[in-house]
């Protein structure tokens, strides 16, 4: 079967993998939409590792159900993406995101567990989750983001009436904005360079304002605006600027959640933090409580998450929807891939 997988610094080739088949009890599905992350970005971006086939965030029809007795083929199911020991103290109280070993095997984001950028996959079975008949596949395509939103969002613990500003105007910061006005935040803003995906914020009605993190004035207006600065930021791009504004942005003795992931050391005056007595946050995926919420948010029609997605590709149009979402000019913030199709 044809598959996407890295083949160097932002570089992808469409080439031939062998179908999977359950192995250990795993399930195998056939990929119906598979969604494009920040995180896969990144290694798309340092083109490591080679031969690596992304794609985390999925829906698919279960073909062989292998050890889960509960499902049968032509179930529709998600997954979390992770690989989780299931006996330490983190896994024992559902805080699956602290196991160290939730990563070394993660599906999509691991050599030995290819992803959805390929029709079929083999899933871990503990894993896998089906999914109500009430939402579509693009939806369960988005549980995963959403569930990494709503995470953030219940660490920065927001109280009714409390000033928010999400940094960065990906999915997951939208996700995060959507969420804090939901927690009751009578005020919510996004921060973004690119001024497309800004005022798409806007328009989304996921905040109320949204402002140019290039305005050498920045600061000064958000500071102004929010008479001494937000109570809480949430920020989602993890560079050096970008926390350097979060610290800067928040009120003295305010809250600051970290989201976005820097793969390499960042430079931040921590002076800020300790002399604002700032609280600051590390954010990671979510709990399999959160993952599973997030499915009977969108079952019961409590979120719209359809409104998120610009637009559903091919395999052979992946190379261009990764360069599109990084050109700092579109507006275009999740983008889902019919694995199908090329």
């Amino acid at each position: 079967m044809k598959c996407v997988a890295i083949k160097g610094v932002r570089e992808f080739e469409i080439k031939d993998m062998e179908e999977p088949v359950s192995k250990n009890g795993e399930v195998v599905i056939d990929v119906l939409k598979t969604g494009i992350c920040g995180s896969d970005i990144h290694y798309w971006e340092s083109g490591q590792p080679v031969g690596l086939v992304m794609g985390h965030e999925y829906c698919g029809i279960v073909t062989d159900p292998g050890s889960r007795t509960d499902l049968k083929v032509g179930d529709r199911v998600t997954a979390l993406p992770i690989s989780p020991c299931g006996h330490c103290k983190a896994c024992l109280s559902g805080n699956y995101q602290y196991c160290s070993e939730t990563w070394t095997y993660a599906t999509g984001l691991s050599l030995t567990n290819p992803g959805g950028l390929a029709p079929k996959m083999a899933i871990r079975p503990d894993m896998v989750v089906k999914v109500p008949d009430t939402i579509k596949d693009e939806e369960v395509a988005m549980v995963e983001p959403t569930a990494v939103g709503l995470h953030a969002i219940h660490l920065a613990d927001i109280k009714v009436g409390e000033k928010v500003l999400v940094i960065g105007g990906g999915i997951i910061g939208l996700v995060s904005a959507m969420f804090a006005k939901k927690e009751g935040a009578s005020y919510v803003a996004v921060s973004e360079t690119n001024e497309a995906r800004g005022k798409k914020a806007v328009d989304l009605n996921v905040c109320d304002e949204w402002f140019n993190a290039k305005d050498e004035k920045f600061i000064e207006n958000v500071v102004s605006k929010t008479n001494g600065g937000f109570d809480i930021v949430v920020d989602c791009s993890g560079n050096s600027a970008a926390v350097t504004s979060a610290l800067m942005a928040v009120r003295p003795g305010g809250k600051v959640i970290l989201v976005g992931v820097a793969l390499n050391p960042i430079t931040i005056p921590t002076v800020i933090a300790v002399m604002h007595e700032l609280t600051v946050l590390g954010a990671i995926a979510y709990t399999k409580e959160e993952f599973l919420t997030c499915i009977d948010l969108m079952a019961n029609k409590q979120i719209e998450m359809l409104k998120f997605v610009d637009e559903i590709v091919g395999l052979d149009k992946v190379q261009a929807s990764y360069e599109k979402l990084t050109s700092g000019t579109s507006d275009a913030v999740k983008i889902l891939v019919d694995p199908k199709s090329y």
